[in-house]
């Protein structure tokens, strides 16, 4: 056999196990790019016991939500719920990319880093709930979970 068949060979040798390689890559690439596209915006923080007294401090309990891009979105139609059933739902808000946004339980004015739901009772349980962020298709983008449910 000449050097050059033989080179001929080990190039087409490595070009095949590339391709194989490269094919085998791309389903796990797809994949990763799915997941990042449901971590767009998470639950960063939640405060479910607000400091002071309970019937003072409704906009103490809050929920806090991160956009991890770097683009703006629009949160219309999506909704924040808790375990027994009470919801926000997003009206034309916008976060910023790379931001994040509060929404308090109680009443105040909406600013482009506070939302406040008007409600006049505490939504989060102190000791066991769990927030669900849905999107405007009402999959779940994020939860976040504390304590134990009975």
């Amino acid at each position: 056999m000449s050097a050059s068949s033989t080179a001929r060979r080990v190039a087409a040798t490595v070009l095949a196990a590339g391709a194989i390689v490269s094919a085998a890559a791309l389903p796990a690439t797809a994949a990763d790019r799915g997941h990042d596209r449901h971590l767009r915006v998470e639950i960063s923080r939640v405060q479910a016991d607000a400091p002071g007294r309970d019937d003072r401090s409704l906009n103490g309990e809050w929920v806090e939500i991160r956009n991890t891009t770097r683009q703006a979105i629009n949160l219309r139609g999506w909704t924040l719920r808790d375990s027994d059933g009470n919801r926000y739902r997003f009206n034309d808000t916008r976060i910023a990319g790379r931001a994040t946004i509060r929404i308090h339980t109680g009443s105040g004015r909406d600013t482009r880093t506070d939302l406040f739901q008007g409600k006049r009772d505490h939504v989060w349980d102190n000791r066991a709930d769990t927030a669900t962020l849905r999107d405007d298709r009402n999959r779940t983008v994020d939860t976040e979970s504390w304590g134990r449910r009975r």
